[in-house]
């Protein structure tokens, strides 16, 4: 590498600075719209700068997103193109003169010169369609379940303040008790429509037990006899839970239909059939870890793909004390997927439950041990990706 080029990414204006790598000397430093032919006309420039100095190699401190158009077009160009982490960019720009002060040209000349300095840094490759395509839906599906977590908690909120009787009694995350809502909240409504009424609303679901609405009919009656009394601001707080619950509704209809996109992408993706294999690794941990990783083409070992997750022990040596501490950093994301399939396969995988106990008959707590099965099995997806060979459980009792 004989050019180093830091590029501070932003949503309109980049910032580029383009330096000799051995001496530090600026060749350029400069905003670029983020427009095709603004990101061609450095692409150019940095062109003219390999043609005088020799091969380049390009920062960025974002990945994806409004970093997406910058990133393909530098690919395209055949440019060595590496990652930057905003903490790493936060971090060295604090120990340069004026460490407290950014800048967009600031932050660029601080990537650059962990171009310079640094051979440890990720290479950025092109990810596939599948994996991108993943990464949006597994995205846009964390959002939609946040949302959902948001809506239940107000509606049972709304339901407590107006009618605690039947919030008692309806679960707002079910289909029938959403749908419920959406015309019965009041105590007054509800007796006014009597087991008829309500039946007859809720019999417009399909592929509902009839019992079991009318176990619900009769509870919210029961709940709306117990209460006579109208409660302040009961109208408006029963047409905001109606329409809480309407939204619920539409919520529920839309991760459907993303979940059937998800699986739809996993059945053509080369590593689905083979993560899923792991007990524990349902479709959407899959899709979450092949959203956050595109595969294990960039960590080499499973002890690297363990260290990116923050699930393995991290050094801490001072003088002559010396030990390890669990790690605070690592993907969130990343972790939580191993964590989560961990958890799943306790209760599903003989091989995991033994492993799992014989962690607790250590002496460790239930999340120690779900902890420690999760890094296990880091090391085991790993190489079924790498052998290209489905899960195989070992005997329990031999794993124990």
């Amino acid at each position: 590498m004989a050019i180093a080029v830091g590029v501070d990414v932003a949503k309109q204006l980049h910032w580029a600075e383009i330096k000799v790598a051995e001496t530090g000397a600026v060749l350029t430093s400069r905003g670029v719209e983020n427009t095709p032919a603004d990101i061609a006309e450095l692409i150019g420039q940095i062109r003219v700068a390999e043609a005088e100095h020799g091969p380049a190699r390009v920062g960025i401190d974002l990945l994806g997103g409004i970093a997406s158009l910058l990133e393909a077009m530098l690919l395209d160009a055949g440019l060595a193109v590496v990652h930057v982490p905003g903490l790493a960019v936060n971090r060295a720009r604090r120990g340069t003169v004026g460490g407290e002060h950014k800048s967009d040209p600031k932050d660029a000349r601080v990537i650059a010169d962990q171009v310079r300095m640094r051979d440890d840094l990720r290479v950025v490759e092109r990810m596939r369609d599948d994996d991108i395509e993943l990464r949006l839906l597994t995205s846009r599906r964390g959002e939609i379940v946040t949302d959902q977590t948001r809506r239940a908690a107000r509606l049972r909120d709304l339901l407590s303040s107006i009618h605690p009787g039947l919030e008692q009694i309806v679960d707002v995350t079910t289909k029938t008790g959403m749908w419920l809502l959406t015309r019965y909240v009041t105590p007054g409504e509800i007796r006014r429509a009597g087991r008829r009424g309500l039946l007859a609303h809720l019999r417009k679901l399909h592929h509902v037990r009839d019992s079991d609405l009318a176990a619900l009919a009769e509870a919210a009656l029961a709940a709306a006899q117990a209460q006579h009394v109208t409660v302040p601001g009961e109208a408006v707080a029963a047409d905001l839970a109606r329409g809480l619950a309407r939204e619920m509704l539409a919520g529920r209809d839309q991760l459907t239909q993303i979940d059937k996109n998800i699986a739809a992408v996993l059945d053509r993706h080369p590593d689905a059939a083979l993560i899923r294999s792991l007990p524990g690794m349902g479709a959407t941990l899959t899709a979450e870890f092949l959203a956050v990783t595109g595969g294990i083409g960039r960590f080499p070992s499973g002890d690297q793909l363990a260290a990116a997750a923050g699930l393995a022990p991290v050094l801490r040596q001072s003088g002559r004390v010396r030990y390890l501490r669990r790690p605070t950093a690592g993907d969130k994301a990343l972790k939580r997927v191993f964590y989560q399939s961990a958890f799943v396969a306790v209760s599903c995988d003989p091989t995991s439950k033994a492993y799992y106990r014989r962690k607790r008959d250590e002496g460790k707590t239930h999340h120690q041990a779900v902890l420690a099965l999760a890094r296990r099995r880091v090391n085991v997806l790993h190489a079924i990706i790498r052998n290209r060979t489905p899960y195989q459980a070992p005997n329990a009792a031999v794993a124990a």
